[in-house]
This record gives structure tokens, C-alpha cells and sequence, in this order.
């Protein structure tokens, strides 16, 4: 009993803290007796008197009265019982009023606000606001007064934000806070002036405005530094975490997020460990650790029913959400459906709020997932809402919506009817409440909601067989996306969305309208190269995904201006065929289509993957052959009549994986024929060949086992072989330090960077690094040592050689941070591995490499491809295993 007391108490310092109390308001009187009470006039013995006439022992038995009254709805307010905190703060109101004390009554009118809408009692909340600030707008006469009234003032417009906030009011939240701060700071408040920024951070974050709330979130927390523990840490902390994953930086946001689970258990803040908790789970499972997310679900679930003012909040609903989403995507059918009722539960008696009625559509929206993948499945649910009950929700979330007056969230539910009725095949409903949900969106000039109505018109249209429609209203979208291109990994991180469920299949449904002939016709230039356009910016967009920010801003080279002997091929995976575009120097763009299914495709990259790294056998040379077949075969007479030298690949999906100098025509394989290169597109900068250059290598490897990873036993002959052919500066082992390397690239120019280290490619941006001495080099840091000169196109480094990396096992995406690496380098080139070759084969074709390109005049892919060659032609390397992962991405002159 003492415990559930002590956590009571330390809720309401919680709540105060961070603005949830700290000014509340309206009475249920009469409009005439409110206003009575604010003019200061009240009955009193049967009569009406001014309250400065009232006697001095009724004063002060009144003023007693108002502190207990306010007081005692604190502490209802803390433990979830609204009602009971309005009925005693109204009666406080009453109290201050026969005192004619404005600040105390505007102070308990904002918290006041709060507990109606609490109540969703929208209408009372904001007149309650409202009288709050008017009251702290009108001018007093005592001096003294001045700093309490300017405090009350930042707390009520701290509680006006919030309102804002949960009515979607995004802009007027952020500019609400704002002026709290500067309130705060003109009367040297430090703790509310951080209180209110950590709430602009929820603002930032609701406007998709990822990189302004981090920035803030640095400066709040060098504040709270010289601080001890309290709530407005543990708060700031765990708003800094979940910032941090949104951006992409998982293991400092895991770091963060642990400290601030740390404070809120010191200080016995249970409501905030349970937040936390939930924080860590959404975060290692952003980190591809299921099993330690479903622990995290779990401990927060188990925390949160054994405190009352927790059971009575959101937070179970939210856990069980995010329990529910992962059940689905691990496959755990049965588990997913033993949550469902608990969920439902909760969702019946939700009051109307933005963030509920977000707990609703996203409900929905798992529910609809659920569906989907069960439909080729011969397993029955019992919980698994039927499409009557999915409809009732979010008949439920519109009407919570309108009733607040958020069109945000009122045009998600009713889009999301929309998808129902597409689903059930309703055609002319499904385009009816899609084109309101649309409206909505674009009233609001809400881009990323508006590009989700615009692909579901899209996929209605072409349903019902109307192609040119809906080819125009996906190419609307995709234009959206690209002028976000910011952020896209997380459009509306309330919002479950996801970049390869809502933002990938825009733009390959696109392309896959695009490409389809009619009536047996050719498909147009035009259509061919709108088609190649679109998965030149999807290429974009996956990078920036991949980074968390918009990153690649270079401009598109035509391919006549770089190499007239090079050819382009594009390979699109979509769901139904392979779809390859041909571009070659002065010629009308080719195109060739193989039909089969995507799982046949991914099956032959995934088996060719596997084997090409068996020495022993030679099993990749059916999917080897399968895949020239695919990609190469239909192209050879125009390849072979253009006298072609280079094929350079713009590579789609997993077939980044793979090592296209290995793919086999059935006698020889493609590297025999063909220069190869790899580009994440034609995003080049103004490019010049190699030779041009007076070469000059800084040259970097680690040799000795490491914590965690093995002796590269190879690579002093390789740094050996390199100082034979050119100019080097080594440094090796004890030497190689981030600091080292990042002092030599900034003061001296080293056209080529050379490191022969561990290293992995994955897709996941924080399991992507560089093993240096002393530490991991991850693509951030990579960016920032390799940027410590000032660019230049005259000073640029040419060439990044990345030796000893490796893509990550099991990971189908993992060729997206070897393109990720390439672009982040900012080099004009990257030789890079596919996997791990820790053998004298690797020194041999790197010493060979540096050979061609110092002493004849070829080009970069030319002088991979002669090494490749030299490895080929000696019988113990004649296994791709060893010369096939060196792939060239970028500039290939």
C-alpha cells in the first residue's frame, strides 16, 4: 500500500513535469454564474458581494479549500480517474474565484482542458483552454504577481499544445511550445523551458521533421547533463532514443534508451519504464532481434497490469500492437490470434484522440495483413475480426475524427474503407471512399497521405481495366515520393507503415503498368523510358530509405556522353515476370520480358548465391546459366552489333547479391566477353578517366586477429603487392586507427584509398562497417573521415578499394549496403567483395589490378576485368569463388 502510494506521488511529479498538469478548465455552472465568478463577484449569504468584500476568515478558509480541491484532482488525475479530477477541479475553481484569484483558476482551468479531452469531451476542453489563457491575458496590478503569472501562462500554453497534438494540430502545437520556452526562459526556468522543448520534439516528429527534433534532442540532453535523475530525463532520454532509431542510428539509440530505462526504475516511475520498455522492443526489432523484442513486449505488458494508472492509459493496447505486428510478420498465426480479443477490448471504450484513433486504423491494418497472408493458408482463427467488425472500427475511427476535427486521421480511416471494399472486390464503393479519403488529404496538402489514396485509386483503376487512368494517378504518386524522398522510412511513424510495403511497390506497379503492351504492340519509347526513370529513382529512394535521409542529389549523365562502347542493362523484378530494359549508346531504348514468377527468380539468385562460394563443387553453374539466359541472351545481337565492351548493370532488389562476372553462357563466363560494372544508376559526377591521374595509394589493413574476427593472413602480401605498382602510404595493424586514417586523407591527396580489412555489407545501416585497430568504422563515420577534405571534382578520391568485406549472411538486402557504402564514400568508384577471399588469390588480383592500371591506358572496369582474367586463367583459381565477388560500382572510366 505504502509502494502503490509512493508511485501515486511520483506520478504526479511525472505529469507535472512534462506539462500533463501543469494547467487544466471549465465549469459545469452556467455560462451567466461563470461569468460572475470571473468578474469576482459571488453570493455569499443570500447576497451578491464583491470578493474583496468577502470576511478575512471566509478568505482564507476558501484559499485552504482551492489548494485541497486542486490537490485532490491531481491526484484522481494521476491515477487515470477523470471524471472525479474534474468534478474536484471545478469545485477549485469556484474556491479561487471567491478570491479573485485569476492565476489559480486559469492554472486548474488548463489541467481542467486536459481532463475532458481525456473524456473526449472536445468541446469543453477547448473552452476550458481557452477561458485559461483569457484570464492570463488580462493585465494585474500587482508587480509580484507577474513571474507566477508568467508561469501559469508557459504551463497552459504547454497544455494547449497538447490539445493541439491530439487534434492533429501539428503546427500549432509546435508554435504553442515554442512561445512556452521562450516564457520560460524570460523567467529563468530551465526545467520548463526543457519540458517544453521535449514536447516540440513530438511535434518535429509528427511533422515528419526527423533531423530538427534529434538536433533539439542534443541540445535538451547536454542540459539535463548537469541535472540529477528526474522524470523530465528519463522523458527527454527516451524521446532522444526513439528519435535516434528513426534516423537510423540503432545501437546509440539502444544506448540512450537503456539509460533512460535506468532513471525511470531509480526514480520507481513505473508508467515511464513501461514506455521505455516498449521503446526497446520497437527498437531491437528494428535491429532484426525478434526474440529480444518479444522479451521487451512481455516485461513491459507484465510491469504495466500491476499498476493501476498504467492498466488505465494506452500503453497495454500499444504493446499489444506491436506484439500483434510482429507475431504476423514471423509467421505465428495462432499466437497473433490468442491477442486479438485483449485488443479489441481495449479499442471499445477508446476516447477521441488522434494517437486512439491511430491504435484503431493500425489495428485495422494488422487485421487486413492477418487476413491476406492466411488466405493461402488452410489454418482458421477464431479471433480474426470479420470484415462487419473491421468495418464498425473504422465507421468508429471516422466519427472520432470528425468529432475532433482531424482531417488527418479522418482521411486515413476512411481510405482505409476504401481498401476494405477493394479488398472484398466492391469496386464502385472502393473508388467512391477512396476519392473522399484523397480529398482529405490533399485539403490538408499532406503529401505522404495523399500519394497512399492516389496508388489505391491506381490499383482500383487498373482493376476495372482503366490502364492510361491508372497510369496517370500512379505516376502522381510516384512524384509525391520523389519530392519527399526525406524520411520515407518512416512517413508517419505512428502510423505502421513500412518503405517495402507503402513506398517500393508504388513504383514497380508503376513500371509494371507501364511495360505492358497493348493489343500485341510494341511498348512505346516513351512508356520504355519513363519505365527506366522510375527504377532509376526507386534506386534513389532505397538508398535514402536505407540512410534515413535524402542523400543523393547528383544529376543523371546520358550514357552517350560517357562511354560510347558501354551498354546499360536494367533487370525489374515484379511479381508476375522479369522485365529488362536495354540501353545502348545513340539507339531507342530495348526491352525484353521473360515470363515467371518472382519466387523463380529469387530462387535461382538465392541458389546461385549459395553455391558460387563451394569451392568444392561446381553447382552454380545451372543458376549461372539460367540467369545469363534471363538477363544476357535476349540482348547479344545488339550487344554484339555495337560492338559492346562494357556491360554496366543498374541491378533491382536481390539481385544485388549476386556476381554478375560469374553468370555462364554454357562455355564461357560473362567476364570473358565483357567489362562489367555496377551503378546504383547514372547519378556519376563528371567523370574522367583513371589514367589522367598520377597514381597514388594510402593503403590500410589490419592483418592480426581482432576480438571477434580472425587473421587476415593474406593481407601484407597484398599491401606488399601494392606498393610494388604504385606510390603507397601503409599503415597496418597498430597503425590503422580511425584517427590515423582520417589525418592522412585530410591533409595529404590520395587519389586511391585502399583497405584490406574486415568489413560487411548489410541492410541494415548500423551492421554495415569497416574494422579498423581500435575500432568499427560504420558508413557514417566513413562519410565524415573521408569528407575531412574539402570536395573538389579536381581533388576527389577515384577510387575506394574495399578487399576483405563481405556481404551479410542471410541477409537478402545485404547488397544494398555494399551500394550504400559506394554512394556514402562519396568516391567516384568502389571495388568492392561480395564475400571474404582470405587467400593468396586475393593479393595476386589485387597486385594485378594495380598493375594494369598504372601501366596501360584502360580503364577501371577494363583493369578488374584483366585480374579477374589472370585469376581465371591459373588452374588452382579457376573457381569464381575466387575471382568472381570483385564488382566495380560508380564510375567504370
Amino acid at each position: 500500500m505504502r509502494l502503490r502510494i509512493k508511485q501515486g506521488f511520483v506520478l504526479l511529479i511525472v505529469l507535472g513535469c512534462i506539462g500533463l498538469l501543469s494547467s487544466l478548465s471549465i465549469s459545469s455552472l452556467t455560462k451567466s454564474k461563470q461569468i460572475e465568478l470571473l468578474k469576482g463577484i459571488v453570493f455569499w449569504n443570500h447576497r451578491a458581494v464583491a470578493a474583496q468584500e468577502l470576511p478575512i476568515d471566509y478568505v482564507v478558509s476558501r484559499q485552504t479549500d482551492g489548494a485541497a480541491l486542486e490537490a485532490k484532482g491531481k491526484q484522481f488525475y494521476a491515477l487515470g480517474e477523470w471524471t472525479q479530477a474534474i468534478s474536484f477541479w471545478e469545485r477549485a475553481i469556484q474556491a479561487y474565484a471567491l478570491l479573485n484569484d485569476s492565476i489559480a483558476q486559469a492554472r486548474v482551468l488548463s489541467n481542467l482542458a486536459l481532463a475532458y479531452q481525456q473524456l473526449g469531451n472536445w468541446e469543453h476542453a477547448e473552452q476550458a483552454i481557452q477561458d485559461s489563457l483569457k484570464l492570463l491575458d488580462e493585465r494585474t496590478s500587482l508587480a509580484r504577481t507577474k513571474s507566477d503569472r508568467d508561469r501559469v501562462l508557459a504551463q497552459a500554453l504547454n497544455n494547449q499544445g497538447m490539445l493541439q497534438l491530439a487534434r492533429g494540430e501539428s503546427e500549432a502545437a509546435l508554435a504553442s511550445w515554442q512561445i512556452a520556452a521562450e516564457v520560460y526562459e524570460q523567467i529563468g526556468e530551465e526545467t520548463g523551458v526543457i519540458r517544453s522543448q521535449i514536447n516540440q520534439v513530438s511535434a518535429f516528429k509528427a511533422l515528419g521533421m526527423y533531423r530538427r527534433a534529434l538536433k533539439l534532442l542534443v541540445q535538451v540532453n547536454r542540459s539535463l547533463e548537469k541535472q540529477p535523475d528526474s522524470i523530465s530525463k528519463a522523458v527527454a532520454l527516451r524521446s532522444y532514443g526513439d528519435m535516434l532509431r528513426l534516423v537510423g542510428e540503432l545501437k546509440e539509440a539502444q544506448q540512450v534508451l537503456e539509460q533512460s530505462l535506468a532513471t525511470a526504475l531509480e526514480l520507481e516511475l513505473p508508467v515511464d519504464e513501461v514506455k521505455t520498455l516498449l521503446a526497446l522492443g520497437n527498437l531491437v526489432k528494428a535491429r532484426g532481434k525478434n526474440s529480444k523484442a518479444f522479451e521487451f513486449y512481455h516485461q513491459g505488458l507484465t510491469t504495466c497490469q500491476s499498476d493501476r494508472v498504467c492498466t488505465a492509459t494506452i500503453i497495454p493496447l500499444q504493446i499489444n500492437l506491436a506484439r500483434l505486428s510482429l507475431l504476423i510478420e514471423t509467421g505465428q498465426w495462432h499466437e497473433a490470434d490468442q491477442i486479438v480479443p485483449a485488443i479489441q477490448s481495449k479499442l471499445s471504450n477508446l476516447a477521441p484522440s488522434r494517437t486512439n484513433i491511430y491504435q484503431q486504423i493500425n489495428f485495422v491494418r494488422l487485421s487486413l495483413d492477418l487476413k491476406s497472408k492466411l488466405l493461402a493458408k488452410p489454418i482458421k482463427l477464431q479471433n480474426v475480426p470479420s470484415w462487419d467488425e473491421i468495418k464498425e472500427i473504422l465507421t468508429d475511427a471516422t466519427q472520432k475524427a470528425r468529432l475532433i476535427g482531424d482531417l488527418r486521421a479522418e482521411s486515413h480511416a476512411i481510405g482505409l474503407q476504401g481498401r476494405v471494399d477493394e479488398l472484398l472486390q466492391q469496386w464502385a464503393s472502393a473508388e467512391k471512399l477512396t476519392k473522399q479519403a484523397l480529398v482529405l488529404a490533399q485539403t490538408l496538402n499532406a503529401s505522404e497521405v495523399t500519394y497512399l489514396w492516389q496508388w489505391q485509386l491506381g490499383r482500383i483503376w487498373q482493376a476495372r481495366g482503366e490502364r492510361q487512368k491508372a497510369i496517370a494517378i500512379y505516376s502522381d504518386a510516384v512524384s509525391i515520393l520523389e519530392s519527399l524522398s526525406q524520411d520515407l522510412v518512416a512517413i508517419d511513424p505512428d502510423l505502421q507503415y513500412s518503405f517495402r510495403e507503402s513506398v517500393e511497390p508504388v513504383y514497380r506497379e508503376l513500371v509494371s503498368l507501364l511495360l505492358q503492351s497493348e493489343s500485341g504492340e510494341e511498348v512505346s519509347q516513351a512508356n520504355l523510358i519513363r519505365a527506366r526513370d522510375i527504377i532509376e529513382s526507386l534506386q534513389i529512394a532505397e538508398l535514402n530509405n536505407f540512410f534515413r535521409e535524402a542523400c543523393l542529389n547528383a544529376r543523371q549523365d546520358s550514357i552517350d556522353q560517357i562511354d560510347r562502347q558501354a551498354a546499360v542493362i536494367y533487370p525489374i523484378i515484379l511479381r508476375d515476370r522479369l522485365e529488362v530494359i536495354l540501353s545502348l549508346p545513340q539507339q531507342p531504348l530495348r526491352h525484353y520480358t521473360v515470363s515467371l514468377e518472382q519466387k523463380k527468380v529469387e530462387r535461382a539468385i538465392e541458389q546461385l548465391r549459395r553455391t558460387v562460394v563451394i569451392r568444392s563443387r561446381r553447382e552454380f553453374y545451372t543458376p549461372a546459366q539460367q540467369l545469363y539466359n534471363w538477363l544476357i541472351r535476349p540482348a547479344l545481337t545488339d550487344l554484339t552489333s555495337k560492338d559492346i565492351k562494357t556491360i554496366v548493370f543498374v541491378l533491382d532488389g536481390t539481385l544485388r547479391n549476386i556476381p554478375v562476372a560469374a553468370l555462364h553462357d554454357g562455355q564461357h563466363f560473362l567476364i570473358e566477353q565483357y567489362n562489367v560494372a555496377l551503378t546504383p544508376g547514372l547519378q556519376l559526377l563528371a567523370s574522367r578517366p583513371l589514367e589522367q591521374i598520377k597514381l597514388k595509394t594510402l593503403a590500410a589493413g589490419v592483418t592480426l586477429e581482432r576480438p571477434g574476427f580472425p587473421a587476415l593472413d593474406y593481407v601484407n602480401l597484398e599491401l606488399e603487392e601494392i606498393q610494388e605498382q604504385v606510390a603507397s602510404v601503409v599503415l597496418v595493424n597498430k597503425q590503422f586507427t580511425r584517427e590515423a586514417l582520417e589525418q592522412q586523407i585530410q591533409f595529404s591527396y590520395f587519389p586511391i584509398v585502399h583497405i584490406a580489412t574486415h568489413g560487411q555489407f548489410s541492410s541494415n545501416i548500423e551492421e554495415t562497417f569497416l574494422l579498423a585497430w581500435d575500432s568499427r568504422i560504420n558508413l557514417n563515420q566513413l562519410d565524415r573521415i573521408l569528407q575531412t577534405r574539402i570536395p573538389t571534382r579536381e581533388r576527389a578520391i577515384e577510387l575506394l578499394v574495399l578487399s576483405a568485406c563481405e556481404t551479410a549472411s542471410g541477409d537478402k538486402w545485404a547488397g544494398l549496403g555494399l551500394a550504400g557504402i559506394a554512394v556514402r564514400a562519396g568516391t567516384r568508384s568502389t571495388v568492392a567483395t561480395l564475400w571474404s577471399v582470405n587467400d593468396k588469390a586475393t593479393a595476386e588480383l589485387m597486385g594485378q589490378f594495380y598493375r594494369e592500371l598504372a601501366t596501360k591506358q584502360i580503364t577501371k572496369a577494363e583493369a578488374v576485368r584483366q585480374a579477374q582474367l589472370t585469376l581465371l586463367k591459373n588452374p588452382f583459381y579457376q573457381h569464381p569463388f575466387y575471382w568472381a565477388p570483385y564488382v566495380l560500382i560508380g564510375n567504370w572510366l
